[in-house]
């Protein structure tokens, strides 16, 4: 249902059945390795290129996931995904794979919340009884596309991001004992006119801030409903200018705690990881392992997590052009067995 500009709330309260989280060797050594599902000690999961492994993680954070909510592919209706490669191969394939019904998205480091909510509302309306959405990121496939490939060695400024190899999936379904999807809001594409794409941070920063106003605005609540507001993969340098934009904008974030799932899957004085994660398994693998994982616990009630993505393409950075930035936000509070 349509609440104030463009935001859903979910009378219906569709349930994560289940998530599925499985990363690489520098997300295991990461702070919160205990919280994913399963952990590859090299990049290659053993298929021949890097791309072929990128699918592979996402094949098997689907198949963690159907594994934990007790059901088996045929029991789903939709698969919604996307990631960062073009045509967003991964998912085609994981999903030619998977043998469900598919519906592809792309939005850059926004798909994992741009996909939960379209499966929220799918779940909400009645459109369906169980759907899956997913999206994973490998480092080696994002270097090699956007930037440099890994063996060239390039060196990178203290802006830049390092991308996580890791893919979540969740299952949504109209009951059941998870934490529940109470609503969203869809982000608008903010561009600030910057071309550097080893400053995504920088780019993505105003597209949270105005997704997070959106939200607040359209539900009338303040930041201290939420007992934790986390954007997807601004990493330092992006949450810094998003602090600054709050201030700016009269947002008082203080009110709750403010975090970014770029700035919590790596150890940043131990890893060299520049100005922290990025990619669309950053907050995939975060919010569906680490977050719902202190839900469980008790630890959290309610989060608002705003995934954000850079929608960029070589093409476009070859021929000049800035960087056009979305967010998309979904409201994730206890319910069944979490309340």
């Amino acid at each position: 249902m349509l609440k104030g500009h463009q935001s859903w709330i979910f009378p219906n309260r569709p349930v994560i059945l289940s998530t599925g989280t499985v990363v690489g060797p520098d997300e295991g050594k990461g702070p919160i390795a205990d919280d994913f599902d399963l952990v590859h000690d090299d990049l290659t999961m053993g298929q021949k290129t890097w791309e072929k492994a990128e699918k592979v993680l996402l094949e098997e954070a689907a198949q963690r996931a159907l594994d934990n909510a007790g059901l088996t592919g045929g029991q789903i209706q939709f698969y919604l995904g996307g990631d960062l490669m073009n045509q967003i191969i991964s998912n085609t394939f994981a999903a030619r794979t998977l043998g469900m019904p598919y519906l592809g998205l792309f939005g850059a480091c926004s798909t994992s919340m741009e996909g939960l909510a379209l499966a929220a509302q799918l779940v909400d309306s009645g459109a369906a009884k169980h759907v899956m959405a997913g999206t994973c990121s490998h480092n080696c496939t994002a270097e090699k596309q956007f930037r440099y490939p890994t063996e060239y060695g390039s060196q990178k400024p203290p802006t830049a991001q390092y991308t996580v190899t890791g893919a979540g999936v969740a299952v949504l379904g109209t009951s059941g004992d998870g934490p529940v999807v109470t609503s969203a809001t869809i982000g608008r594409i903010v561009d600030m006119g910057i071309t550097d794409p080893f400053n995504m941070g920088a780019a993505m920063a105003p597209a949270a801030v105005d997704t997070i106003q959106a939200h607040l605005r359209d539900l009338d609540r303040e930041p201290g409903y939420y007992d934790l507001i986390i954007t997807g993969d601004l990493a330092e340098v992006g949450v810094n200018i998003a602090r600054e934009l709050f201030a700016k904008h009269k947002v008082p974030i203080e009110q709750t705690t403010y975090s970014d799932c770029g700035l919590l899957v790596y150890d940043r004085e131990k890893q060299s990881v520049q100005a922290g994660g990025s990619g669309c398994g950053c907050s995939a693998t975060v919010t569906y392992g680490h977050l719902l994982k202190r839900m469980k616990k008790g630890e959290l009630k309610r989060i608002l997590v705003v995934a954000t993505g850079a929608l960029l393409s070589p093409l476009s950075f070859q021929q000049g052009e800035s960087i056009p930035c979305i967010a998309h936000a979904v409201s994730i509070e206890s319910g069944g067995l979490y309340a």
